[in-house]
């Protein structure tokens, strides 16, 4: 038996041994420290262009989490990379986010196509009302925009697997902290086709008794002439947002943006497809004179194209022969022309009034050891008025509102910790969506467009209807309201080097829609329903040492068909498709390297989801199925160096038979143009035509957008500062959707821009488009086989920043 000497020798060894271990833990972990701290100092150093996420994101899951440690692919965009980059509505965002392209919504970009498929636009984490072209969205007031491909999280609600964009707007609150004192600045920009922007923002901290916290307001106003010859793009848009610690825990955030704007006006750019056109801009012109505008009212109403609303004489249905008429036939001046690339389809009775508004508030009490509860409230409001002159007119007044209550709590059992959001919410919609199409009278090749907008070929519209005139009425009033209501979890669970991400949510559904419009193909009479729908997602990752972290990811999504006013149609009511599913798989790998300065992802999908299709005929639910590879680079090379890529290759396929209705360009219907362009063809079904009964590819989209930006700043100089962003983006080709279409080529763009800063002044310049490429982008939707968009030349403005 060992002596009690031995046994306080022994012990007294045992615990130096200790104490030297714990020592040289705690000296580890101290360098440990200092060399994340040193990281940090070295990437906000170099971070000049704002490429990397100053604080975790909640936009994937509902949990604050950095998006490099997300299991999902997303992309975050700062303010100052929108600067740096000159992006100045969403179409610029596909510079820095893979999987991203915007088809030509007439002209208007509204919204992103993310994955093959148009996603939806949310507000700090609410669905706004739907926009697919009605508008621009502002961006210029956000302090970042995130862009996830992938359904959102259950705490947002429903939503399609394509994905989101997320806006965030300007606030006081600067990465968890409130300004220390008032700042702002104030721009103006003038540039080419008589550009004109002026921006002004302001932020200052506010003390009310005990509660601290800030304001701040940003304001912007356009009055601009365009590109596109006769499109005057005008708008102003007003956000405030407030933000205070109440004091014992509590918080509060509110506020909202005000948009208004006059000038979004739609256009198809290009029609009378040929080959030959998007080859050589050679155009077929010419006019047909055997419809009159009798009554000499600038324009054709119903009693001069035939008998209202079903017997037009601008429609030919097809089925499977050549057939023209006299209408259908060009007589007057037909021949052929190089068309300017500034002429597109526009007349001087084409109009679009939009308002919108965004409200939200929010009251937070934190309760001590990471757990929270939180009420959130939002309203979103959208007015618009549009008429573009063949033949569609159209009014939405719509709003939603949302009310959300959660709970955040931490669990820790042994070397696992999870995060854990549960809540519940209900949003409802309430809108009314008249809209004119049915009757025939659209026909987007009727128009030479190099010759301009003529009273027969400009057809009437029920805003006149409505002051007493004659002609054209809502062919489409429906009044929808739908409600939504459910429960959610989320939860973020860590264990040593795996981190397991799931959610769910339960939701019940009810909806109501009714169309009163006096050619209405949809069934009559007041049609509801409801349901119940559970959704769920599952995310699971592997942080290797080494800074690589694969991850695989599935989800199964829900989400209303809603139309372009964020209604739904009561034919999709009455059989049950109102309600569709969707799902995602996703596997991948993100990385941190070089200290942080090299960041990016890899990742493959492949996801079903469906789309709204057709027109005049009952709108139809259309299946899609989508896969691809993405890759995101972002790299702090030196502390004046940064660069960023961006890339991707997809396949989107449309599930068949696609029995929508569609219009066909007349070399599908086998007539040449001169004995066609007077009028349209049509099928009522896009499956009856030759190569288009099952499934077909979605050649509208394509295959590949690849960007590479670089951006320099010099070191600071007794004179101030310069600095360049360079960058290149190439888009493979595309082409329409029927069989043997039209293509478009492939293209590469190169963008430029520069800056120098001096004192509280800074100028900058971009050039977009620099070597003044020529290239198309199709149309979308039902008219996407009969226009493309072309480009955008060379554009050019100058900015002048003033900050205090």
């Amino acid at each position: 038996m060992p002596s009690r000497n031995a046994l306080l020798s022994a012990s007294a060894v045992t615990l130096s041994s200790m104490i030297a271990l714990a020592a040289q833990a705690e000296a580890r972990a101290a360098e440990t420290q200092v060399a994340d701290q040193v990281d940090a100092v070295v990437i906000v150093a170099r971070d000049k262009a704002g490429l990397l996420e100053k604080q975790p994101s909640n936009t994937v899951f509902g949990i604050a989490k950095p998006l490099i440690e997300t299991p999902r692919s997303a992309s975050l965009v700062s303010d100052v990379t929108l600067e740096r980059y000159g992006v100045l509505t969403l179409d610029g965002v596909t510079k820095v986010s893979p999987g991203t392209h915007t088809a030509s919504f007439y002209g208007v970009p509204g919204a992103l196509n993310i994955r093959g498929t148009l996603a939806e636009n949310y507000f700090r984490g609410f669905k706004r009302v739907e926009n697919r072209g009605t508008y621009s969205t502002p961006i210029g007031g956000a302090a970042r925009i995130e862009i996830l491909r992938g359904p959102p999280t259950p705490v947002y609600g429903a939503g399609k697997v394509g994905g989101l964009v997320n806006f965030i707007p300007k606030s006081a609150r600067d990465e968890g902290r409130f300004l220390a004192g008032p700042e702002g600045e104030v721009t103006a920009t003038f540039g080419s086709y008589n550009k004109k922007l002026v921006t002004g923002q302001f932020g200052a901290p506010v003390s009310l008794g005990k509660a601290e916290g800030g304001v701040y307001v940003y304001g912007e106003a356009e009055d601009s002439h365009s590109y596109y010859k006769g499109i005057y793009p005008r708008h102003q848009t007003l956000e405030v947002s407030s933000d205070f610690d109440l004091g014992n825990g509590w918080s509060t955030a509110f506020g909202g943006m005000a948009f208004h704007s006059n000038g979004d006006v739609q256009t198809p750019g290009w029609n009378r497809l040929t080959q030959d056109l998007i080859d050589h801009r050679t155009y077929i012109t010419g006019r047909d004179s055997s419809l009159v505008d009798t009554d000499h009212n600038g324009k054709l109403t119903p009693n001069e194209v035939g008998f209202y609303p079903y017997a037009s004489a601008l429609y030919i249905p097809y089925y499977g022969f050549p057939a023209s008429d006299a209408a259908h036939t060009l007589d007057t001046g037909v021949g052929t022309t190089k068309l300017d690339r500034r002429t597109v389809y526009i007349s001087p009775a084409d109009f679009s009034r939009t308002n919108t508004q965004t409200l939200y508030f929010d009251l937070a009490k934190d309760l001590g050891g990471d757990r929270s509860v939180k009420l959130q409230l939002f309203h979103d409001r959208q007015d618009n008025k549009r008429f573009v002159s063949y033949g569609y007119p159209s009014a939405v007044d719509a709003k939603v509102s949302e009310v959300r209550l959660t709970y955040a709590f931490p669990t820790d059992v042994g070397i696992v910790h999870a995060r854990t959001l549960t809540g519940a919410s209900h949003r409802r919609f309430e809108g009314r969506r008249r809209e004119s199409y049915n009757s025939g009278l659209i026909a987007l090749d009727r128009r030479d467009i190099s010759f301009g907008a003529t009273p027969t070929d400009t057809i009437d519209s029920p805003f006149d209807a409505e002051t007493g005139g004659i002609g054209v009425q809502w062919e489409n009033d429906n009044r929808s309201t739908w409600k939504q209501t459910g429960v959610f979890v989320t939860s973020d669970i860590e264990a040593g080097r795996f981190n397991l991400v799931l959610g769910g949510r339960w939701d019940h559904y009810s909806v109501e829609s009714q169309d009163t419009g006096f050619l209405s193909y949809v069934v009559a009479g007041k049609q509801q329903d409801d349901r119940n729908k559970v959704t769920w997602n599952a995310s699971l990752t592997y942080k290797l040492p080494v800074g690589l972290m694969p991850y695989v990811s599935y989800a199964k999504a829900a989400a209303l068909e809603m139309s372009q006013a964020g209604d739904v149609a009561p034919n999709l009511v009455a059989d049950g498709s109102w309600l569709s599913s969707s799902d995602l798989t996703e596997a991948g790998v993100k990385f941190q390297l070089l200290r942080g300065t090299l960041i990016g992802s890899v990742a493959a999908y492949r996801q079903n989801r469906t789309q709204i299709a057709g027109a005049i005929a009952p709108p139809t639910v259309q299946g899609t199925r989508a896969k691809g590879v993405e890759v995101e680079v972002r790299w702090l090379a030196s502390e004046r160096l940064s660069f960023t890529f961006a890339g991707n290759s997809q396949r989107t396929t449309v599930k068949g038979p696609d029995a929508s209705f569609q219009y066909i360009p007349a070399y599908t219907a086998g007539v040449p143009g001169p004995q066609a362009y007077g009028g349209s063809y049509v099928v009522w079904s896009f499956a009856g035509l030759p190569g288009r009964g099952g499934d077909y590819a979605y050649t509208l989209i394509p295959k590949s957008v690849v960007s590479l930006y670089g951006t320099y700043t010099s070191k600071g100089y007794d004179w101030g500062q310069a600095g360049a962003t360079v960058g290149v983006s190439h888009v493979s080709r595309t082409a329409g959707t029927v069989q043997n279409a039209v293509r478009y080529p492939a293209y590469t763009l190169v963008n430029a821009s520069a800056f120098v800063n001096r004192g509280p002044y800074t100028l900058s310049v971009n050039i977009d488009n620099l070597f003044d490429k020529f290239y198309f982008t199709p149309d979308a939707d039902t008219y996407a086989n009969l226009g493309a968009l072309p480009g955008k030349g060379r554009e050019w403005r100058a900015t002048l920043k003033r900050t205090f």
